[in-house]
């Protein structure tokens, strides 16, 4: 009886979205387990992937799905237990403070380089590659590098910070192109050896740290794919530690994900499995924050850039789909394909958007403008 229920309510629940329970569309939920009705009803997103992870349901075509759901406004109708504690906690804590800085790195980026490497271009630049005039994702991620560092107007010599270098692909581009000298952080162990072995022979130096602890003046600062782990209680100290490590007359960039409205938490699912304190900031928060440090020069906004990046990386998923299998078992590739799609399924949506933001230090005053 209260199977039939929990069915109904599901099915009402997802008919504004346009999804259809066992209906005949790519994007509709082909349902191998009732429970999925009481466990997504009762918990949510956070329910909904458990349950996909589990085998309990099917799509077809998940980043339709999760477009439809959230250009509906479905996902705002829904406030679950994990997600009011999720805020609540959010608000009441630094969930990341110092002492949790390595928390992501442990759980996410130091899961496998095999997993990375499967996934990634040949730089494995883990963020949105920008797509314009081009159709592949190496060349994608190889404009993205030219489009942050002509922003940074990057020249021989100069001294560049990247927080968040990942695996070393943009700093090596950098010092190898643009012949600058560049130091790295990560809060990543495996992220810093294999960094440090690609850089091997460069004028680049990798650290393993946080960045609130880095004390040394840059020509030019950039951040790629980082601020996300901040935290709304932080991103003025990240903007503070910004201003304190650029020399005058500097430039920083940041490309982010953004979200439409301010927060103080992220989906459930997403930290729990994914991206632990992990957090969207919105472009109020991004300008409040760096209000009086630093100087807005350009705003970017991309369109459907991260779509189509999160689609190649799943497409290079389902290339090596035995391989990481082997390893890595079934649920753990389910979780991995329900985060790749749900996520492209947002930015289709433009629930996320991606954002490169340029900062000056006193603004940027052309030659010409000063000898008028």
């Amino acid at each position: 009886m209260f199977g039939s229920y929990f069915k109904k309510q599901a099915e009402a629940l997802l008919e504004p979205a346009g999804v259809l329970v066992n209906g005949p569309n790519p994007w509709d939920i082909r349902v191998l387990d009732d429970r999925l009705f009481h466990r997504m009803l009762l918990k949510g997103n956070l329910g909904l992937g458990e349950a996909y992870m589990d085998g309990w349901w099917e799509c077809d075509a998940l980043d339709q799905l999760f477009f439809r759901i959230l250009r509906s406004g479905l996902a705002g109708n829904i406030m679950t237990f994990a997600t009011f504690s999720g805020k609540l906690a959010g608000q009441l804590f630094n969930l990341q403070n110092p002492s949790r800085a390595f928390s992501v790195g442990k759980k996410h980026y130091d899961i496998g380089n095999d997993l990375f490497s499967a996934m990634l271009d040949s730089r494995m630049n883990y963020s949105c590659g920008y797509w314009r005039d081009c159709e592949t994702l190496d060349r994608a991620q190889e404009n993205k590098l030219r489009l942050v560092f002509d922003k940074l107007m990057l020249s021989p010599g100069m001294t560049v910070l990247d927080i968040g270098c990942g695996w070393g692909g943009a700093a090596r581009f950098a010092a190898e192109r643009y012949g600058v000298q560049v130091t790295g952080v990560t809060v990543s162990v495996e992220q810093a050896e294999f960094a440090r072995s690609r850089c091997r022979g460069l004028p680049v130096s990798i650290q393993l740290c946080d960045y609130r602890k880095i004390d040394h003046t840059f020509d030019r600062i950039y951040s790629i794919g980082m601020f996300e782990h901040v935290g709304h209680k932080n991103y003025r100290s990240y903007f503070r530690s910004v201003e304190r490590c650029l020399a005058p007359n500097g430039l920083s960039l940041l490309h982010t994900i953004g979200g439409n409205i301010s927060s103080s938490c992220t989906d459930p699912w997403i930290s729990r499995y994914i991206f632990p304190n992990s957090m969207i900031p919105s472009a109020s928060q991004i300008a409040k924050a760096s209000e009086g440090l630093l100087v807005i020069e350009d705003w970017h906004v991309f369109g459907d850039d991260y779509y189509r990046t999160l689609k190649s990386w799943h497409h290079n998923l389902l290339g090596s789909r035995e391989e990481l299998l082997k390893k890595y078992g079934e649920r753990f590739y389910r979780m991995w394909e329900y985060y790749l799609l749900s996520c492209a399924g947002a930015f289709l949506a433009r629930y996320l958007h991606l954002w490169q933001v340029l900062f000056s230090q006193n603004g940027i005053i052309s030659r010409k403008e000063v000898a008028r």
